[in-house]
Formats: C-alpha cells, structure tokens, sequence
C-alpha cells in the first residue's frame, strides 16, 4: 500500500493488475487489537501502582487480585498477546482459559478481536471479487459502528485501496515467495556483516540463489 511502490510498479508493469497482499490489511487489523489491549495494560498498570502506593501509606501488604488460571490483571493483558494474533481453534487449553477471563473483563477486547477474525473469514473463505466486495463492504460497516478509533486505519486503508485489495481474489496472489527470498537474500548479506562491492555480491547472489 506504500504510494513509492505502487509508483514503481506502475511504471514498470502498466499493464499488470496491481495486488495489495492480504498480509499487509490483516496485519494493520491485528495491530488494530493489538493497540486495544495495550490501552488497557497501561491502564492495569496505572491501577496496580495507584493500589501499591495505597498500601504503602496505610501500612498494609498489598496483595494483587488473582484470577482463575493464575494471572493478574496485568499480566493476564501482557500474556494474551500472542492469543489474540490467532484463530480460536488454534489456541491451546492454557490460552482458552486465559481469553475466557480476558474477554470477560474486557468485552472491547472480544469485540475488536471478532472484527480482526471476520476479516481473516472473508480472506480465506472467498475466492471472487465481487462476493468479497459485498463482505467487506458489510465488514467495514460494522468497524463504523463498532466505534473503534484503532480500526478507522484499516476502513480507511480498505477504502483507498479497494480494487488492489479485490484483485487479491480473483487468483488468491500473494507476494508470500518474494517475502521468502527476500529473507534469504537479508540472511545471506547479514553473515558478511553487510557489502561493500555489490557487483560480486550480486555475482555471488546470481549463482547460489538462480
């Protein structure tokens, strides 16, 4: 979604049908939850400092709240990052009693994570543009109803971007092998500590990786 990119490649592929990978939409909709449950970590924070200061002044040991599966609150928010980057059905048994109590205590957070997961349904699940049009144009109703200011990105980038994201479905492109060797390339250039004569590197590139 980059405007440098896509200048690049209209230039050099004029006549290519331009696809916005599906990672990079997902990815600001995680973030999406991702900052949600942050907000209320600080808060967990603020409030656990705010109860120990007490504790303090009145001379009383300060003993936090302990739930059900043996986190605080605090720590119940830091340790449900991970969970809330995957679908329900891949979480373990420690990870579903963690999100029943942290989406018991912050119904926003269940919220925010449903609206992430229906983006993922409609991606994985539709295979012509025009169905997906009709889905993700529901989708972005219910972010705008949702009230959630963290998702206002993601409507909006879906807006602006709307016909790259559709091209997505009509052959299920993915730039997920050009990723892959990228990495490659960045791991074989970090063994040398960086390049200093691109013209071998490029030598020795060309006859390792063609």
């Amino acid at each position: 979604m980059a405007a440098n990119m896509n200048l690049i490649i209209k230039k050099s592929f004029p006549k290519a049908a331009r696809v916005i990978d599906r990672f990079h939409v997902q990815k600001l909709a995680s973030e999406a939850v991702q900052n949600i449950r942050i907000k209320y970590r600080w808060k967990a924070i603020d409030n656990e400092n705010l109860a120990i200061e007490h504790a303090k002044k009145n001379k009383i040991e300060y003993n936090p709240k302990i739930l059900g599966n043996g986190d605080t609150v605090k720590q119940l928010l830091a340790r449900s990052r991970h969970l809330l980057f995957k679908p329900e059905n891949r979480w373990t048994s420690s990870q579903f009693k963690r999100a029943r109590y942290l989406f018991q205590l912050f119904p926003e957070i269940e919220k925010a994570y449903n609206l992430a997961q229906q983006l993922t349904y409609i991606y994985e699940n539709n295979s012509q543009s025009n169905i997906a049009i009709v889905k993700l144009a529901k989708w972005y109703n219910k972010v705008e109803e949702s009230g959630f200011k963290d998702f206002n990105t993601v409507a909006k980038s879906i807006q602006l971007h709307y016909l790259g994201i559709l091209n997505y479905f009509n052959n299920r492109s993915t730039n997920a092998s050009a990723e892959s060797f990228n990495a490659k390339l960045k791991s074989f250039r970090n063994e040398f500590k960086g390049v200093r004569d691109t013209k071998f590197f490029l030598f020795r590139l060309t006859n390792i990786f063609a």
